[in-house]
């Protein structure tokens, strides 16, 4: 059975968010025309976004982190990306050297020993290259949702990031259900991981596919408590504003 077969509903309300979501995407795109970037993991929410730039013809370049350690399906969605849509897609790598120097100090299974050493790794494959895809811009759009987590329970429209950027989440209302209506209506391609029950994919020692009932990211980092599962790419600082954005 196929993640479409298992989630896709329509809701009420739904034209409305994907109205609103479209609204925040053309309202940033204009405002920040040649400096905004999606930056996508490459999952069902984030396809989301990149078809709503994509069948909207938004001036919104789109970005990935590629960490080395990635499933091959989701690798294969970069080029997915280009062909069905026509858009190229950036790709960020870490640098080599900091990760063969990682890999040599603490080994490939590093991330299961602490939550430090996972942390570093996240560092080393996620939060440097992300720096540099955000060195030039403006704006940025992801694909969170206030559902994904209690640690996202609370995902504005916009915020502030903390080197004072526009972060733009224009899924945050949205559910599950919807996710995956908006993906069968308009054929949005998706990795196929997420029809091996793997509602949320990362690098592939830290995802794993969820139990019937288990929480939406369950999956990732299943070894660690509930409050540490981040990576450090979606945590604010208490002190950074969010900006306020319609319902």
């Amino acid at each position: 059975m196929s993640a479409i077969d298992l989630y896709a509903h329509a809701t009420a309300g739904f034209d409305g968010r994907v109205a609103h979501a479209l609204a925040v995407l053309q309202s940033a795109a204009t405002d920040h025309t040649g400096a905004i970037v999606q930056a996508t993991s490459l999952g069902a929410e984030d396809m989301v976004v990149t078809d709503l730039i994509a069948r909207h013809a938004l001036p919104i370049d789109i970005a990935t982190l590629e960490t080395g350690a990635l499933h091959a399906e989701t690798v294969a969605l970069i080029a997915t990306i280009t062909r069905h849509y026509g858009l190229a897609v950036e790709v960020f790598r870490p640098q080599a050297e900091a990760v063969l120097h990682f890999v040599r100090s603490h080994g490939d299974e590093a991330m299961y020993r602490s939550l430090e050493l996972r942390k570093a790794c996240c560092g080393v494959r996620k939060m440097e290259p992300l720096g540099r895809m955000l060195a030039a811009r403006q704006a940025w759009v992801t694909g969170l949702r206030r559902e994904q987590s209690n640690a996202r329970g609370e995902v504005p429209f916009r915020e502030r990031d903390d080197a004072g950027r526009l972060k733009l989440n224009p899924l945050a209302d949205w559910r599950w259900s919807d996710v995956w209506h908006y993906i069968q209506r308009h054929g949005v391609p998706y990795n196929p991981l997420h029809d091996q029950f793997m509602p949320s994919i990362g690098c592939a020692p830290c995802t794993r596919a969820i139990a019937v009932g288990e929480d939406f990211r369950s999956g990732r980092w299943w070894w660690e408590s509930e409050g540490a599962k981040e990576c450090g790419l979606h945590v604010k600082p208490d002190h950074l504003s969010t900006i306020g954005a319609p319902a």
